[in-house]
């Protein structure tokens, strides 16, 4: 790891030190109703749409109110969604005219942008018109993201809360999420994404004439605001097919490393959040301090296996029989205006995060680098994480830590002062091994049928990679991709659909059990066998539980495909 990549990352760290504190702060006042200096302008909104939609915001949910009241939105919201697509040949703003999108690969975006995946089987600028991707997937980005905001807080209120059974109102607290938080930072993003180049227009695509005489095609559109989300609210669907490796997503570096601050924000914000929420903000900054040192581990695999290069590619003038070092590490899938450091900082955030988002291609990664990505979506995307995802991920595993500690000391365990007993111990199982399921069965059914296989564009382990990544992606609800995988077939984009819509709900729900759970119970005083979940005991034991757990669930299909294709190459073979 050289001392720029060093340099950069460390920065990284350090102004995501700073934003983790003022955040979180104002976060927790927005969703505890508090003041901020947005109310003057957004409260006469908020109430204007509370009296229009029939809200009351002074009526909070059980549990269980609150998920249906989840499932039902979103439903209704993919049905939109899908039918937008389907009349986007009828519907304004469609310049270039683009017909309707096919049934299966509309239910397969449909379900993709409602549950903040934003896996594309398409080239968005060759697919969809303005009002689609304005009025549809835009729109969708917004309300995903505010969706998992919203969980997390409903969680954070379950733990907090004592002999409760409510845990807040899910349309109160979507509401805020999107009015006071997205909303605001998209507007600034969007503005200074717009200043250093990146388009922001309905004009139809130009035509331009090469220096050969060719005619050349150049997509614009309404790019800015859509990056602004797609980074902020960990989405990561692209206006362009190319994502944010292309130049008129991601123009600078410095609008690369905006967005990869971008990505890290609000789930960072978030422990903060959690740290007031609950009265004790040690709470918080222990499992930030697990995240950043799951997010130090990853790049610390990552960065120097990529510059190290290709093993197989030797120096010149070297034997072309002795393996070597691949001079300035391997740049295949890179945009060299971001080099090595930029594009793997990117790899790991946006893949520690829930973001599809992409400033390099994945599939060009060497076997070890590979892993990386890969391994951090199984774990949950729990370094970080999605907006809201990250954090309700996190503290489902500080859950299940808990849980051992206190079997190893033979007390029944106990998380800010609550006891976690069997009901909460199911739930946390039921959301990891329908995760599980969602990943190995998918890809088990993929690997062993011509459905499966005749997309795969390379052979041996590589092309097997391809598919765990698709469903192990999918399932974490992240986007990205090994591109490798022609997944635009009907039988990816139904599987692929399910697979995403399986990993959002069938997790979120056993989530606000546990939320509605731990809200009944009363807090339990301290004792001399209380185990602190505030020092660097409990940050270990919380790091290596997601370590553990994810190993022991996905090693197996790992050996088969990166972890295999990097001794094959290391002993100098291929397929």
């Amino acid at each position: 790891m050289n001392l720029p990549g060093i340099l950069q990352i460390a920065l990284f760290l350090v102004l995501i030190f700073a934003i983790t504190r003022p955040l979180g702060t104002y976060l927790e006042r927005v969703f505890d109703g508090e003041p901020t200096a947005l109310s003057p302008l957004l409260v006469p909104v908020e109430q204007a749409i509370y009296r229009a939609c029939g809200v009351d915001p002074a009526r909070e949910q059980h549990w269980t109110a609150y998920a249906a009241s989840m499932l039902t939105f979103s439903l209704v919201g993919m049905l939109v969604l899908y039918a937008i697509e389907r009349l986007q040949g009828f519907l304004p703003l469609n310049p270039s005219g683009f017909g309707p999108v096919p049934p299966d690969l509309a239910f397969n975006t449909a379900a993709s942008f409602t549950t903040n995946t934003n896996w594309q089987s398409y080239a968005g600028e060759a697919t969809m018109s303005y009002l689609t991707q304005m009025a549809g997937l835009a729109f969708h980005n917004f309300i995903s993201a505010a969706t998992g905001i919203a969980i997390a807080v409903a969680l954070v209120r379950g733990l907090a809360r004592r002999t409760a059974r409510a845990i807040g109102n899910f349309w109160v607290d979507l509401v805020r999420a999107t009015l006071y938080v997205l909303l605001p930072i998209c507007v600034v993003l969007t503005l200074v994404f717009v200043w250093q180049g990146v388009p922001q227009n309905v004009n139809p695509y130009v035509k331009a004439t090469t220096v050969e005489g060719a005619t050349q095609v150049i997509p614009q559109g309404p790019v800015a605001s859509q990056e602004a989300i797609k980074e902020l609210g960990t989405n990561g669907g692209g206006f362009f097919n190319a994502n944010s490796a292309h130049p008129y997503e991601n123009p600078t570096p410095l609008t690369n490393f905006l967005e990869v601050l971008a990505i890290f924000s609000i789930p960072s914000g978030l422990t903060y959040t959690f740290g007031r929420m609950v009265g004790n903000t040690r709470q918080g900054w222990a499992v930030w301090a697990a995240m950043a040192i799951l997010f130090v581990v990853g790049i610390a695999i990552a960065l120097p296996s990529e510059q190290a290069g290709n093993p197989l590619l030797t120096r010149l003038g070297v034997d072309q029989t002795q393996s070597a070092l691949q001079p300035g590490g391997n740049f295949e899938g890179k945009e060299t205006r971001f080099g090595i450091a930029s594009s793997m900082l990117f790899t790991v955030v946006t893949t520690d995060a829930s973001c599809g988002a992409v400033d390099n291609m994945h599939d060009s990664l060497l076997p070890l680098t590979g892993t990386i990505p890969m391994f951090n979506i199984q774990t949950g995307e729990v370094m970080f994480g999605g907006v809201g995802a990250g954090l309700y991920g996190m503290l489902m595993y500080a859950i299940l830590a808990v849980f051992i500690a206190g079997l190893m000391v033979g007390r029944t365990p106990e998380y800010l002062g609550k006891k976690v007993q069997a009901y909460e111990m199911k739930m946390a199982m039921l959301a990891l091994l329908v995760l599980a399921a969602d990943v190995l069965v998918f890809t088990a059914i993929a690997s062993v049928t011509r459905a499966g296989t005749s997309a795969v564009a390379n052979p041996g382990p590589h092309g097997f990679s391809e598919i765990l990544y698709a469903f192990t992606s999918t399932t974490g609800n992240n986007g990205s991709a090994f591109a490798g995988l022609s997944s635009d077939t009907l039988f990816y984009n139904v599987a692929l659909a399910f697979s995403m819509l399986i990993g959002r709900f069938l997790m979120k729900v056993p989530i606000l059990a546990i939320a509605g759970s731990m809200a009944t119970k009363q807090r339990v005083p301290p004792s001399l066998g209380t185990f602190p979940t505030t020092g660097a005991t409990f940050v270990g034991l919380l790091v290596g539980t997601v370590l553990i757990v994810g190993a022991l669930t996905y090693f197996p299909a790992l050996a088969l495909g990166p972890v295999a294709e990097h001794f094959l190459l290391a002993a100098g073979k291929t397929f």
